[in-house]
This record gives C-alpha cells, structure tokens and sequence, in this order.
C-alpha cells in the first residue's frame, strides 16, 4: 500500500469537509477531487494495476467528483450572490422622499427613519428639495449617497 497515496485520499475527505463548511465557490472542492485522484493513481500503481486501470479508474472517479462539484455549484455559490436581505446595506436600491434639503446634503426619509444623504457623486444633475424621491446608490457611514429617482424606478 502507497502511504502518499493514502495521505492524499484522506487530504481529500478533509478537503471535501472544508468544502461543506466553507463558502469557497467550489475551490477547496477542486483542489479535493485533483488530491483524491493523485491518492487514487498512487495506491493503485502501487498494488501493482496494469496501466489502462490506472487511466481509467482515476478518470472516471475525477468526473464523478466534478459531476458532484457542479451540481452543487448553485447550492455553493446561491448564498455568495445573494443581496443582502438586513443592514444598512439592504437599503441600497430602495426609494425615499426628501424631507428637508440644504445644498448637497438632505435628510431623507426611508423604511420608517430619517436619514442623513448626500446626492451621488455621480448623478449631481440638480439640487434635491423636499419631497422628491431619491433611490439609495450606497450607504457611507451613516450618510446615503442618493440620486433622484426615474419614472420607472417609481412605478415598482
């Protein structure tokens, strides 16, 4: 028996663990099946198999392994993209109404507070003045950088 060989099957359960607990978008996963198949070839020249089984039982447990990386790719990465659901930054997007403005810088009502903004950087096309609506482009702090809100944007 190849000790190396065994070495890498059993690197590859932990790495295969790691994968499970560990949002890594398949990558310790990767590196688990290409370690099981290094332990697979080891242990299987070392008992002495004849070349066409050392080709082909180490490719078809390397498919079996993507085949289950790929299926579970949406499980992995569906969390990883997913927009935040709580938290300041679960109000990016979101519309509020201006409640006082002052140049730049207004207090926005938004999800039942107020809110100290500040038009974007980006989209600094006019003052803000009270009661447009703004859309959040991101959160600074405790400051939201707002532009004022589309047509469309409104409607939804």
């Amino acid at each position: 028996m190849s000790a190396p060989g065994v070495v890498l099957i059993v690197l590859a359960l932990v790495l295969f663990l790691a994968e499970a607990h560990l949002s890594t978008g398949g990558l310790i996963g990767i590196l688990g099946a290409a370690a099981a198949v290094g332990g697979i070839v080891l242990v299987l020249l070392a008992a002495g198999a004849s070349t066409a089984v050392v080709l082909i039982v180490p490719l078809c447990v390397a498919a079996a392994l993507v085949s289950l990386l790929l299926l579970a790719r949406r499980r992995i990465l569906l969390p990883m993209l997913a927009r935040p659901r709580t938290g300041r930054e679960a109000l990016v997007g979101h519309v509020g109404v201006v409640r006082s403005a002052g140049g730049p810088e207004a207090e926005v009502f938004l999800e039942g507070s107020l809110w100290r903004a500040e038009q974007s950087p980006l989209h600094r096309d006019g003052e803000l003045h009270e009661g447009d609506r703004v859309v959040v482009e991101s959160i600074d702090g405790l400051t939201l950088n707002v532009r004022k809100a589309e047509e469309w944007e409104l409607s939804r």
